[in-house]
């Protein structure tokens, strides 16, 4: 048998699979790409992926119809500079006076679903007013980039693959169920919704219909997802950053969520 010759016939055969290996390796589609030129090959490989972790013809039809985000790209590759700077100047460009304002209205207009909320997941108003200010202006601006095509990008992209894949399943899967379409429109990150969650958290941490859309529902989800986290209901804000981290890792956000959350719940 050639696998245990000796001299030339090893020599050849070792060769010859060495030959193979170097011809599927060309013909292999990237496993990540820096910019567009691999994706459509890339989609074609995660299509079967995603087969494999159960995304339906639905799902599949979204992935073969996504396009990469140029957009999406410019936005991450300049992400760190929304989240530089001083506490204080993060939250002058962030217009947290405002938020302040509108919040405390909002606390009052809407005091019955926000005492259900805090009875349910022991999460004040203050910061899922925070947050919803913080991310959309009160839902005023949640975004008009494809949702599939950026968390399909993301995943792509040599950067964070690793830590958008999932979403990308996720948001495929929201397809399936028809939470999402190969339309819908959403942050640049891919991000849904009132108080803007990454598909993979609405999968784990969406209430009720899981329509983020709806102000209760992604409200309520926010509370959940924050409890998720180790919110200790009762505890001050500074007891409760480790749940608001969970949320945003930028230091600056996080702070700035505090104090407008504490500003709020102050009134």
């Amino acid at each position: 048998m050639a696998f245990f010759a000796k001299g030339r016939i090893f020599a050849a055969a070792t060769a010859v699979i060495a030959t193979l290996a170097l011809a599927a390796g060309a013909e292999a589609a990237p496993s990540c790409g820096k910019n567009g030129a691999g994706f459509d090959a890339w989609k074609q490989d995660f299509a079967a992926e995603a087969r494999a972790e159960g995304v339906g013809q639905r799902g599949l039809s979204a992935l073969a119809g996504a396009t990469y985000a140029t957009r999406t790209i410019a936005a991450d590759r300049a992400i760190h500079k929304a989240f530089s700077g001083s506490v204080e100047a993060f939250m002058k460009r962030r217009g947290a006076s405002a938020i302040i304002s509108r919040g405390r209205a909002l606390k009052k207009a809407n005091a019955a679903m926000f005492a259900n909320i805090e009875r349910t997941y022991g999460v004040p108003p203050g910061v899922l007013l925070a947050i919803w200010g913080m991310e959309t202006g009160f839902g005023a601006s949640m975004g008009n980039q494809n949702t599939v095509s950026a968390i399909l990008t993301l995943a792509y992209d040599c950067r964070r693959p690793d830590y958008f894949t999932p979403h990308a399943i996720a948001a495929l899967k929201l397809v399936d169920r028809g939470a999402l379409s190969a339309s819908s429109v959403g942050a640049m990150h891919g991000e849904i919704g009132h108080t803007q969650f990454l598909p993979g958290n609405v999968l784990k941490y969406g209430v009720g219909s899981g329509n983020l859309r709806d102000r209760n529902t992604a409200l309520a989800s926010t509370a959940n997802f924050l409890k998720a986290h180790g919110w200790h209901a009762g505890a001050s804000y500074e007891a409760n950053m480790g749940a608001i981290a969970g949320w945003n890792s930028a230091s600056v956000y996080q702070q700035a969520i505090a104090r407008i959350a504490e500003a709020i719940d102050a009134d």
